[in-house]
């Protein structure tokens, strides 16, 4: 694999997410994981020349080497005669979701004088104020700065907040404080944003260490309730967060340097260097699309943002693809993925007998937003659909995805489970998985004309993908409930599929031999 198409810096959820779209940090200004420009700039100045080691620099790179391991992205630039290691570490451990849920970045600085001589050395990192709006226009902004657990700390946000007051897709947040704290030097808060800075003379080598963290007030509207992230259910705060940042900063540094090897390892055991650095690469993209948050019943929800495709969060055919790695390291968390569909599907105004697609537009969860009858423009909000009662025809049945997402969220259930997950949630919901495999049983095996996640090439009948989920679904049903005749059926279902298709080696589209399926 040579490169990647873009470079993770800060990546702690959908709206905290800011990557470099080119080969090194210097050849490119920062942008937003939709997209927006959000321009991070660094600087190393020694003996009064002065590179840019992050954001574009017009004079060409001065990064020597660049590596991009599962939580940390590590440059070295090297400047007359002294050499400094960036480090942006995200601490995404799947198996502690008090951390993982942390909107934390930790910044080391590694200085080093490789010449034996003594130097007169200064670095800066500036994060922009547009991390804390959304679109082009400035509005009026507040900053302050002080000394927070001994380290310099600058705050920077909007002085109108405005928590969860907009939703859609290539949008970023609209509200909330951004943090930058350092152990040594000072953060202030200037024109455009925040900056840190050190100065003074190096003979040998230090470590400057930063944090930064960014307080979103309020994370998710969770069917009327404004919940925050996972780690705040005990009454935490931001403060809280990055004061563990602060005082375990070195050991959470070395947690992610074990979770960079135990992936590598893990991926190298089942491909190559290619697959290694594609799991590497995969693993704070997948983190950072979603929010973990604690429901007003204190239970753990995983959702996910769609980009570039409405933005819809909590979508079971967006979970249904991102389950491997959660299942690897933390299968209770494709339980958590799983937890929003179900609440929403057991609400009245979802009167169907089969799965959502969604549960809303990010961030508010208030009920499907695909195939609503009614638009509601990017940007803005659609009504609490999750109050709404049964006989309103809120949506539309022919753009549905049936099939697909009864399939999708069985399938991740069971496989859950199969992995280590606990088995209460599926109990709890076991009337609507009753619904769901009846269902299946009914439609599954010969589709009628349905959408399924492709839906970007419309409907289609006989959909001989559907068709093997649908029957992998109601295997997977069998599977939860401990019923083996489930299982019997679906092989019945297997082999009649297999009859129809025929066992050439090719894979078509339709079972009336409409196109070819990959």
């Amino acid at each position: 694999m040579d490169r990647l198409p873009a470079v993770p810096l800060i990546a702690s959820d959908p709206y905290l997410s800011v990557w470099s779209p080119a080969d090194r940090l210097d050849e490119a200004d920062t942008i937003h994981w939709c997209g927006d420009s959000k321009p991070l700039s660094g600087r190393l100045t020694v003996d009064g020349q002065t590179v840019r080691f992050l954001g574009k620099n017009d004079f060409g790179s001065c990064i020597l080497s660049q590596q991009v391991t599962a939580t940390r992205t590590v440059a070295v630039t090297r400047l007359n005669g002294v050499e400094l290691t960036v480090t942006f570490a995200s601490p995404a451990f799947p198996d502690d979701p008090d951390v993982m849920s942390m909107p934390v970045t930790l910044v080391k600085f590694a200085l080093a004088a490789t010449d034996g001589r003594a130097h007169d050395v200064r670095v800066t990192l500036h994060l922009p104020d547009s991390l804390c709006y959304d679109g082009a226009v400035r509005p009026e902004m507040y900053a302050d700065a002080f000394t927070l657990g001994g380290w310099s700390t600058a705050v920077l946000g909007q002085r109108r907040q405005k928590p969860l007051s907009h939703s859609g897709d290539h949008i970023t947040i609209d509200w909330g404080y951004l943090y930058l704290c350092a152990q040594t030097g000072t953060v202030l808060p200037d024109e455009e944003g925040l900056e840190y800075a050190w100065q003074g003379q190096l003979c040998g080598g230090l470590d400057l260490r930063a944090v930064i963290a960014y307080d979103d007030i309020a994370s998710v509207n969770y069917f009327g309730s404004l919940c925050r992230a996972w780690y705040c259910r005990g009454g935490a705060q931001i403060t809280d967060a990055i004061g563990l940042a602060e005082k375990e900063f070195e050991s959470l540094l070395d947690r992610c340097r074990r979770w960079d090897e135990r992936v590598r390892q893990d991926a190298l055991a089942a491909a190559d260097e290619d697959y290694a650095q594609l799991c590497a690469a995969s693993w704070r993209q997948t983190f950072a699309a979603h929010k973990l948050i604690a429901t007003p019943k204190g239970e753990m929800a995983l959702l996910s943002k769609e980009n570039d495709s409405n933005g819809c969060i909590g979508t079971a055919d967006v979970s249904y693809p991102s389950i491997p790695l959660y299942l690897r390291y933390a299968p209770e968390l494709v339980n958590a993925l799983c937890r929003g569909i179900l609440d929403f599907a057991e609400m009245p105004v979802w009167k169907f007998d089969f799965a959502p697609h969604d549960i809303g537009r990010y961030p508010i969860a208030t009920g499907q937003v695909y195939a609503a009858r009614r638009s509601c423009a990017n940007g803005l909000v659609h009504p609490p659909y999750y109050l709404y009662p049964a006989d309103s025809e809120v949506y539309d049945p022919r753009y549905q995805m049936p099939v697909e997402e009864c399939g999708n969220m069985l399938i991740m259930l069971a496989a859950a489970q199969r992995f280590g997950a606990g088995a209460d949630l599926a109990r709890a919901h076991r009337a609507t998985l009753d619904k769901w495999v009846q269902y299946l049983l009914t439609w599954g095996e010969d589709p009628g004309e349905q959408l399924c996640t492709d839906d970007f090439a419309g409907h289609l009948a006989h959909n001989v993908n559907l068709a093997a989920k649908a029957i992998v679904g109601v295997a997977c049903y069998g599977l939860l409930t401990g019923d083996a005749s489930f299982q019997e059926k679906a092989k019945a279902m297997a082999e009649r599929l297999m009859n129809r298709i025929g066992g050439g080696g090719n894979t078509p589209l339709s079972l009336d031999g409409t196109g070819w399926s990959q």
